[in-house]
């Protein structure tokens, strides 16, 4: 127990800065010892679950203008966790700016977008039986992964931006420790990654823009290996050796909340941190984030794998069954894999004027061994995702705010 509290207190002394701001690292471990029934496991075992968290206050001005303070427990930038589908996010946004920094004549993010396939172990796609018109597109490529999480999605719009365009597009917003470098669920080697596919964008059926197939030549993958846990399972046979996580994504915490701010209020950040977005395009984006599956006309989801909830983890939790509040939108991506379980989010209740950002990740892998579908999500995982997300919640509604925020920006109109 004196380890454990020294290593807290060792957590509270880092400097950690966010946009040049020193981050409080006292104020949520003093919350979660609040209440030791839900966070004392959390709190006794933070290493060793790789959590990390970074809670955000807004605070409104007289002319709704926003002001941030950020709070963290054990904000590490260089701590490694795999960042699984949070990578979405970035994606979304940079296939929308390259459409609209192409600058050409009837390409649109609505417009038809076809794939081919030249190297190998890729694969096209010219239909998408989900959209009203039966053709894949940005933005309902962007409706999927933002709603469901849907990874042949963003494998489309990594192919559309590029490896090294979505590195280099990321690190000239100042996003430097974020590197993208792999399709998802597909298990594709480095070289395979490195090409993208061959797409054009056709309106009435003439093609308004062609991308040949891009080949990356930079290398993006860190010059010092990163392997974690103590063994891991290769097809069915286990390698009594740590995961070697160097060749895949990361995404780092402050980073994915700083990518969401920007998006969020994007005049409270830097002009070069920016996307260039357009307003319809920070609409679709709003809107997706919020709207649940159930909400979605195209496509039309099945309701008992896609629950109102799902996606959702902070507040609640994977309860398919959990009791909705009415008032309250969740603008978010999740991610979830080889036993890491993220949210990056921004939370409103529009009927009590309660608003912040909250993102964590923590590791749900008690045996330390990779790929063998033994995750503990259900059991440390989710609660405390669920757990978190309330005990912020309950913080800001007692929290004293000068004046209360004006939310109609982030009331939407979902599709039904």
């Amino acid at each position: 127990m004196k380890k454990t509290i020294s290593k807290i207190l060792a957590l509270l002394a880092m400097s950690t800065t966010l946009y040049s701001q020193k981050i409080d690292a006292q104020l949520l471990p003093e919350l979660m010892k609040s209440q030791p029934e839900k966070f004392q496991f959390i709190l006794d075992n933070a290493d060793r679950l790789r959590v990390q968290i970074l809670y955000t206050q807004i605070n409104r001005d007289a002319f709704n203008r926003p002001s941030f303070q950020s709070y963290g427990f054990r904000i590490n930038p260089n701590e490694y966790f795999y960042p699984a589908s949070t990578v979405k996010f970035p994606a979304s946004l940079l296939a929308l700016e390259k459409i609209n920094q192409l600058h050409r004549k009837g390409l649109t993010k609505n417009t038809p977008m076809l794939t081919e396939a030249t190297f190998e172990r890729h694969t096209p796609a010219k239909t998408d039986t989900t959209a009203p018109n039966g053709l894949p597109s940005v933005a309902h490529y962007i409706k999927k992964i933002l709603m469901v999480s849907d990874n042949d999605a963003f494998n489309r719009l990594y192919e559309l931006i590029g490896q090294e365009g979505f590195n280099e597009a990321l690190r000239k917003k100042g996003y430097n420790q974020t590197r993208i470098v792999h399709r998802l669920q597909v298990g594709m080697n480095a070289e395979q990654n490195r090409h993208t596919n061959p797409i054009s964008f056709v309106d009435n059926q003439q093609v308004v823009y062609e991308q040949p197939m891009v080949t990356t030549t930079k290398n993006y993958f860190p010059s010092t290996p990163i392997k974690l846990g103590k063994g891991y399972y290769n097809d069915d046979n286990l390698v009594n050796e740590p995961l070697d996580f160097t060749q895949k994504n990361f995404f780092p915490l402050l980073e994915q909340q700083g990518i969401l701010r920007s998006v969020l209020f994007p005049k409270s950040v830097k002009k070069e941190q920016r996307f260039d977005l357009k307003p319809d395009d920070y609409q679709l984006i709003y809107k997706y984030m919020s709207q649940m599956p159930t909400e979605s006309t195209f496509p039309n989801y099945n309701t008992k794998e896609y629950w109102p909830t799902y996606c959702k983890f902070l507040m609640y939790g994977s309860d398919q069954n959990a009791q909705i509040n009415p008032n309250m939108r969740i603008f978010n991506k999740v991610g979830d894999a080889y036993g890491f379980l993220l949210d990056n989010a921004y939370i409103v209740d529009f009927d009590k004027g309660v608003e912040f950002m909250l993102t964590t990740v923590i590791l749900c892998n008690e045996d330390q061994v990779f790929n063998d579908d033994k995750y503990d999500y259900e059991t440390i995982g989710f609660p405390f995702m669920k757990n978190l997300g309330e005990l912020i919640y309950q913080y800001e509604l007692k929290r004293p705010k000068k004046h209360l925020p004006k939310l109609h920006k982030f009331k939407m109109t979902y599709d039904k």
